[in-house]
């Protein structure tokens, strides 16, 4: 069962990436250089987008009905599912600490499409080199 899960190319990745591509941004997919291989690397601005899921990245049982432990084999997945969320915080941290800016995306923000859009619009548009998201001068 643990074979068919995907760790590229899933389909909030690819929702994700299809809105920012229509937007006319352009990226770099899963840098290996970069803590934590990125999902979407705007190199020009120092940004970056990491798309999580909300079961295995643990999104907050508060906040996503899809992040919940399972019942069985508590012993495997607690740790598991913990050390997810640990190693996202370094990465993010390290990332931060190089000078760039980051932003998540969770599995379950993918369902609101306008929403989500204005999100992502605001994190790339606040360009410190005043350019358009083709990287033309404006």
């Amino acid at each position: 069962m643990m074979a068919a899960v995907r760790s590229k190319d899933t389909k909030p990745e690819m929702f994700v990436r299809r809105l920012v591509h229509a937007m006319g941004y352009r990226y770099r997919l899963h840098r290996p250089d970069l803590p934590g291989k990125p999902d979407l690397v705007f190199s020009r601005s120092r940004r970056i987008i990491f798309i999580h899921g909300c079961f295995w990245h643990q999104h907050g049982k508060a906040l996503c009905k899809d992040s919940g432990i399972p019942k069985t084999r508590q012993e495997y997945w607690i740790p598991k599912l913990d050390g997810n969320r640990k190693r996202d915080r370094r990465a993010v941290g390290l990332l931060k600490k190089q000078g760039w800016d980051v932003l998540v995306v969770w599995e379950c923000e993918t369902r609101n499409k306008s929403k989500l859009e204005k999100r992502v619009i605001k994190f790339l548009c606040k360009d410190p080199q005043g350019l358009s998201p083709a990287g033309v001068a404006s």
